[in-house]
C-alpha cells in the first residue's frame, strides 16, 4: 500500500467504515464510467471466476480494521464461497481476513445473495456495493452488514457522495450466523428497497438518499479492536470465523428472474 492510499482510507473516518479495498483494485478494472457496465448474472460459486471477481490481498483499510486482507482466506469449499477470519500475523495485523469484489460495476437493478454470517463480537459480515474517488466517482454505497455482537439483526444503510446516516436494523429470524438467509435490494433511480428472506424491511423513496453511481459488488469479513460501540468488543474464539456464501445474483431492470427463489420472480 502506498502512503497516499493509506492516508486516503484513514482520512475517511467513521463515515466510511464499510469502505473496503475498491480503492486498491488495479485501474484497468475501474476504467468504465457507464451507469451500468455489468450484465445480469447468477453465481453459485462452483469456482471463483477471476473474470468476474477480484480477491483483496495484502493490505488493511486503516486503524479501525484489525486484520489484513488475504487471498488465503477466500476459498471454495462444499460448493460455497468461504471467507475466513483467522489469527495469523499478516502484514501489519495479527489477523487475516477475506474479501472479494467484482471487477465490473453494476447499476440499477436487483441484487441478491444467500449466505450465512460469521460468529463473534467485533466481526462484520458484509454484502454491499461501493464506488469511490479512486474510480473518479463520489463515494456511493449500499449495505447489508451483520455485526457479530448481535447476529439476530442486519444493518442496512446507504451512502450518497460519502454521506451516510441512513442506518436501519432489521431482524433476521433465528440468527444470521445460525443458517442461510436471503438478502436483496432493488435499486431504482427514485426508489431503493431492502429485503430479508423476501420481506421488505426498508423502503427509501427520497431521491437525495439514493445512490446514482454504478458500483462494484463486495463480500467481506473483517474485525475491529476500536469500534466496540458499533460492532461489539472483539474477542477471538481461538478458532477461525467463517462467512459462507451460496449464491449472488444481479438482475438488470426489465429482465426476467434468473432463478426460482429470486425476489424478482415474486414481485414482478
Amino acid at each position: 500500500m502506498t502512503t497516499s492510499k493509506k492516508n486516503y482510507v484513514q482520512g475517511l473516518g467513521l463515515a466510511a467504515i464499510a469502505l473496503v479495498s475498491a480503492c486498491f483494485l488495479p485501474q484497468a478494472a475501474s476504467a468504465e464510467d457507464a451507469q451500468q457496465s455489468g450484465a445480469s448474472f447468477v453465481d453459485n460459486f462452483e469456482r471463483i471466476d477471476t473474470g468476474r471477481w477480484y480477491i483483496s490481498d495484502g493490505w488493511n483499510n486503516g486503524p479501525h480494521q484489525n486484520c489484513t486482507w488475504s487471498r488465503k482466506q477466500v476459498t471454495i469449499k462444499d460448493g460455497m464461497l468461504q471467507l475466513q477470519f483467522v489469527q495469523s500475523k499478516t502484514g501489519e495485523r495479527n489477523y487475516a481476513c477475506g474479501e472479494i469484489q467484482t471487477t465490473k460495476r453494476y447499476g440499477y437493478g436487483t441484487y441478491e445473495a444467500r449466505y450465512r454470517t460469521a460468529t463473534g463480537p467485533g466481526l462484520n459480515s458484509a454484502f454491499f456495493t461501493y464506488i469511490g474517488p479512486t474510480d473518479k466517482k463520489p463515494h456511493d454505497e449500499i449495505d447489508f452488514e451483520v455485526l457479530g455482537k448481535n447476529a439476530g439483526q442486519v444493518q442496512v444503510n446507504q451512502y450518497i457522495s460519502a454521506k451516510g446516516g441512513n442506518e436501519k436494523l432489521a431482524p433476521v429470524s433465528g440468527g444470521a450466523d445460525q443458517g442461510f438467509n436471503d438478502y436483496a435490494f432493488i435499486w431504482e433511480k427514485d426508489r431503493l428497497r431492502y429485503y430479508v428472506n423476501g420481506k421488505l424491511v426498508q423502503d427509501v423513496t427520497d431521491p437525495s438518499k439514493i445512490p446514482s453511481n454504478a458500483q462494484k459488488i463486495f463480500f467481506s469479513l473483517w474485525g475491529t479492536d476500536t469500534l466496540s460501540g458499533w460492532m461489539g468488543k472483539f474477542a477471538y474464539s481461538g478458532e477461525p470465523a467463517t462467512m459462507q456464501i451460496k449464491r449472488v445474483a444481479f438482475t438488470a431492470p426489465g429482465e426476467k428472474c434468473l432463478f426460482p427463489e429470486s425476489i424478482t420472480c415474486k414481485i414482478n
